[in-house]
């Protein structure tokens, strides 16, 4: 989906296409509508936090401005940028009706996120362009909203090309044009060769595909690994034999929280109490949609030294409500040093079983807990 979030807000604020819009932050205020009908956005110059963006406008990313960025850095990039809060239950429902219109015409689905599938063609007739003219068709009676696609031989190169058209695009690729029409690109637009190994290969003088594919396998073999050089090798040359993964269970679900303002276990235990007890509750919901216990319940603190902890308890059986949650979760806390201040907590279920399975209540933590 092209530049999904925003794309899901501009929905109801239409009068911002075209604009530089960011979506992120925290305490982040809805537009107010002003006396003559007309709506006032907040601007990303005025936004004081440590909030990040969650996405922005194609627009904004002109400027510099991506996900995962700081808002504070992104506003001395884009002062001007529309400010928006995200709203996760709307881009939720939309991606659920992108997937089943997807669904309605190629069924053989692998989910990749909130935004981004993986299809099986290999069983249509119909030649690719007017396949994937449908399901964008489809997609945007859906919706409304736009998708890019890239049909190749695989995976890999799939992801490639549904980037190398955005947004509205379709990109068709044989495997005999890898060399005339992947091998240019950066290497990093390889998924899998992230900022560090980018870095790396700039070092040795490998910037592009072409050049990660011409490189001996046996000089990747000593810089990244036997491992990671063989598949450094393959993928520069487009081979990759994964499957459609059509289901798959999750590991863990999680769920954490950076503070507007490093707070302290002693002098804001109410508030600390009151944002874990909400983190518990949203990773109860969560497994309960999921349908799933947990097993083992984690914490995650992040200190104002950005030094970061974890401790993780070990049940007997699967529990799945909130208080469960939070009794496991508190006797996680009791581990863990509080002197200093917290900028980030976080709370992480995993060992999931079904939540069909035999469920047995833990007996409750008398304890008197940190917060």
């Amino acid at each position: 989906m092209d530049a999904f979030f925003a794309s899901v807000e501009l929905l109801d604020y239409p009068e911002l296409r075209g604009q530089a819009v960011v979506v992120g932050g925290r305490n982040v205020h809805l537009p107010q509508v002003q006396a003559d009908g007309s709506r006032r956005f907040a601007r990303l110059r005025d936004y004081v936090g440590r909030g990040v963006v969650t996405t922005s406008t194609y627009e904004a990313r002109a400027f510099g401005v991506f996900s995962g960025m700081g808002l504070m850095k992104s506003a001395a990039l884009a002062p001007e940028a529309i400010l928006l809060p995200a709203n996760f239950d709307a881009y939720r429902d939309y991606s659920r009706r992108f997937k089943a219109a997807v669904a309605s015409i190629a069924p053989q689905i692998e989910d990749r996120g909130i935004d981004e599938i993986y299809i099986d063609l290999s069983d249509f007739a119909e030649d690719s362009l007017s396949l994937a003219r449908r399901i964008k068709q489809a997609v945007f009676a859906a919706t409304g909203l736009s998708c890019s696609i890239g049909i190749t031989p695989n995976k890999l190169l799939a992801k490639i090309c549904s980037d190398l058209d955005k947004p509205d695009g379709i990109t068709i690729l044989r495997q005999d044009e890898v060399a005339s029409r992947i091998w240019p690109l950066p290497a990093k637009k390889i998924n899998g060769i992230g900022p560090k190994a980018t870095e790396k290969l700039a070092r040795l003088g490998i910037r592009s595909i072409g050049e990660l594919a011409a490189t001996p396998v046996d000089f990747l073999f000593r810089h990244f690994g036997q491992s990671n050089g063989a598949w450094m090798h393959r993928v520069a040359h487009g081979i990759d034999e994964r499957a459609i993964v059509t289901a798959s269970e999750p590991k863990s679900i999680s769920r954490e929280s950076t503070f507007a303002r490093d707070l302290h276990a002693r002098q804001d235990r109410a508030e600390l109490s009151e944002i874990f007890t909400g983190l518990c509750l949203r990773v109860a919901d969560d497994l309960k949609r999921k349908g799933y216990a947990s097993r083992t319940i984690g914490i995650k603190l992040r200190y104002s030294d950005f030094h970061a902890v974890t401790r993780d308890i070990t049940l007997p059986v699967g529990i799945s409500t909130g208080a469960e949650i939070r009794k496991a979760a508190g006797e996680c806390l009791k581990r863990v040093p509080l002197a200093q201040k917290i900028r980030l907590l976080g709370v992480r279920a995993g060992g999931l079983v079904p939540l069909n399975a035999l469920l047995q209540p833990v007996a409750a933590v008398q304890a008197e807990l940190p917060f």
